[in-house]
């Protein structure tokens, strides 16, 4: 299963030490699945990438499969401009791939959001 791991307010030291473990269990001859994550540094920098529009977006692609652009604006019923805006900023977040012949898909099976809210009152 292809899981990408969006961690918000994670300090980038405990990011380094899970990538780290990772690296050292791979040279150690383990089996790792592939460690896929993006981080925000709060929660306000998450929710100016996924607004509401754009996790329909995100839905509505992992459903109906690879389409051009233009054809998923049709899809969801939204202006050109603004399908392609979000789809540069979900590509550049690796939400969103593009395939060989310019389509975009959801290469995910899983988005999990993590937010440790209780490292934060710490």
């Amino acid at each position: 299963m292809m899981k990408l791991e969006i961690r918000i307010a994670e300090p980038i030291k405990v990011m380094q030490a899970h990538l780290l473990d990772q690296a050292q269990r791979a040279d150690a001859g383990e089996a790792v699945e592939p460690l896929c994550e993006v981080g925000f540094e709060n929660m306000a920098q998450f929710g100016g990438v996924f607004t509401p529009k754009r996790w329909e977006l995100v839905e509505a692609l992992k459903a109906a499969g690879p389409l051009t652009t233009y054809a998923l604006a049709k899809h969801l019923g939204r202006h050109y401009k603004n399908v392609h805006q979000d789809v540069a900023a979900l590509c550049e977040w690796m939400v969103i791939e593009k395939n060989e012949d310019g389509r975009v898909f959801v290469p995910w099976d899983e988005l999990a959001v993590i937010w440790p809210i209780s490292k934060l009152a710490a």
